[in-house]
């Protein structure tokens, strides 16, 4: 089983545009489904908190506590698809942070739940 990280946009999360911020990325990992190719353990979740300067130094230390070195990083489905979408980044910009700082693959979205 795979050990994955999730990123959500805590902009969305907080706010309550239609993210409650964890039951539909757990789920669909935890299932298998949407952009997980098998069931996955969610070992890291962590909010992307505006402007996304902390975003590596939070999967860092998320990853120094929890000891565990996810396989995968999963962008969240809310950060991917946001309307209206990050004023300080995009998805593609985060996922090329985040590879280059972690040396982990970083998958865009988590599901397709509506």
């Amino acid at each position: 089983m795979e050990k994955v990280a999730v990123v959500g946009c805590g902009a969305y999360m907080d706010s309550g545009y239609g993210c409650p911020g964890e039951w539909r990325c757990l789920k669909a990992a935890a299932l298998g489904e949407g952009k997980f190719e098998e069931p996955s353990q969610v070992v890291i979740f962590v909010k992307c908190e505006c402007p996304g300067r902390a975003l590596v130094p939070t999967m860092g230390m998320s990853m120094k506590l929890s000891e565990i070195k996810p396989d995968k990083i999963y962008l969240s489905s809310c950060l991917v698809n946001a309307k209206p979408g990050c004023p300080y980044s995009n998805a593609d910009e985060m996922a090329q942070i985040l590879e280059k700082n972690t040396g982990i693959k970083v998958i865009q979205g988590t599901h397709d739940y509506h």
